[in-house]
């Protein structure tokens, strides 16, 4: 499941405050949110980036938007809006090598982002 603090997450062997979760995904709420909501959604599967994403991961990461849609619908705010973003890389402000999406909302978000 990786060697980084998501995968430490997902063995539960460090504590997050876990929102969502099913046999490929576990979302859980960020330690440092950007927006009154903000989940994290991680595949079960260690992927560290988006670039190492293969045409076999489509469906996954198909399920991992879903997975987004589904909580914004359910906690009552998909219809005022949400934003879900994947950053990749260093320039693309990614932290942990291990894909998610981070699902921000709550606020206005404004464009561009920062």
């Amino acid at each position: 499941m990786g060697d980084t603090i998501f995968g430490k997450i997902i063995r539960r062997e460090i504590p997050a405050d876990i929102v969502y979760e099913d046999d490929e995904i576990i979302g859980f709420r960020d330690v440092n949110p950007q927006a009154p909501v903000h989940v994290l959604f991680i595949p079960r599967k260690p992927i560290a980036t988006l670039n190492d994403a293969t045409a076999d991961d489509a469906a996954l990461l198909g399920k991992l938007l879903l997975a987004c849609a589904g909580y914004a619908k359910r906690e009552g705010f998909a219809e005022q809006g949400y934003r879900t973003v994947i950053n990749c890389n260093e320039h693309g402000g990614q932290t942990v090598y291990h894909i998610h999406v981070h699902l921000l909302a709550g606020r206005s978000l404004h464009w561009p982002p920062g």
